[in-house]
């Protein structure tokens, strides 16, 4: 029979390529989307296929983790055999900022989705999107074993989701894992992320649209892989004999100037040149180093990933030269972008 999936945030990084994933591997995939007055669907765009087609098998319905009787609604009516919870706001610097809604929908929305597993009685197995920003101030190397110290307000909603999914799991004998995934990336990722607001501007630079590039701290140290690899982790987390929870991670470290120098340095630019400092996307309470121990994943699950941080600088930076190429308007330079633009929102 044909396998069901739920996937929250499936417009997201995360969400695409587990949609891709799934349907690669003959699933029907339901996702949830918020409703808005403009499309945000861009990035599953290429996987949709009309419902009215007897061979679709990608759906969407509108929700959200701040409603929970849609929520139970959905799943009573879905029946899914997996559920995927990656909706969040997941924007650490922007926590910050809002703190009650990132706790609202990032802590507060993981409880809502599984009390609607649990009421509408459906038997899913369940993965929630946790964080490697749960170890904080902790040094690496981190694992599964390595306690937690969150340092934002994203880091300690993201904390109360691991917690209450393993009481969930330990309440309900609920086949609920989590899944601590560390820094992963893609062209996909969103333009005011750090490393997609680089490698967007080393494009635009090279092509002569834009002159500089502002940041904050620049010797965060980070563990990053690559998105499309990391969904794969969380596909086999849910097909274990048991429900444990895992750390997907490269196990190498770099810090923003290591992906600074790989970004411009692959278009032969010096990023010295060009980056400002910009006390603004400072956080209040920073995260030094975060450097995954994915042992555990690798030797149980057998996933083991392949694009370290250098190499997906690489690839980002090649997507974004290529996008920027495809949109082909010649006025660019001459838009004066907004103070607001994500050229100047948190990295």
């Amino acid at each position: 029979m044909t396998k069901r999936a739920l996937i929250t945030g499936i417009t997201g990084q995360d969400g695409s390529y587990l949609a891709e994933l799934l349907l690669a591997k003959g699933y029907e995939v339901h996702g949830i989307i918020r409703r808005a007055s403009t499309f945000n669907t861009s990035r599953i765009d290429h996987l949709y296929v009309d419902p009215h087609d007897p061979n679709a098998k990608l759906f969407l319905h509108y929700g959200d983790l701040s409603d929970g009787g849609r929520l139970v609604t959905l799943l009573s009516r879905i029946d899914p055999d997996e559920v995927y919870n990656l909706a969040a706001q997941s924007h650490v610097r922007v926590s910050f900022d809002e703190p009650e809604y990132t706790a609202d929908v990032t802590g507060s929305g993981t409880i809502r989705l599984l009390e609607a597993v649990h009421l509408a009685g459906v038997k899913a197995r369940f993965y929630q999107a946790s964080s490697s920003e749960l170890y904080g101030a902790t040094p690496p190397p981190q694992s599964e074993k390595t306690p937690f110290y969150p340092r934002s307000p994203y880091a300690a909603a993201k904390l109360y989701s691991y917690w209450i999914t393993k009481n969930y799991r330990e309440a309900y004998d609920m086949f609920a894992v989590n899944g601590i995934l560390f820094n992963h990336e893609s062209p996909r990722r969103g333009e005011t992320f750090v490393t997609r607001k680089i490698t967007r501007a080393v494009a635009r630079i090279k092509a002569g649209v834009q002159k500089d590039l502002y940041l904050g701290n620049l010797e965060a140290i980070r563990d990053w892989g690559y998105a499309a690899e990391y969904v794969e982790g969380m596909w086999r987390m849910l097909q274990a004999d048991t429900p444990e929870d895992y750390v997907l991670a490269t196990g190498v470290g770099y810090t923003i100037k290591d992906f600074l120098e790989a970004s411009f340095g692959h278009v032969g630019l010096d990023w010295q040149e060009y980056v400002k400092f910009d006390e603004r996307y400072l956080r209040p309470t920073e995260v030094d180093a975060l450097i995954g121990d994915s042992s555990k994943a690798q030797s149980e699950l057998g996933w083991t990933p392949t694009v370290d941080g250098v190499a997906l600088a690489k690839i980002m930076v090649d997507a974004d030269i290529e996008a920027l190429e495809c949109e082909g308007r010649p006025w660019i330079d001459k838009v004066k972008l907004p103070s607001w633009s994500t050229e100047e929102v948190a990295g």
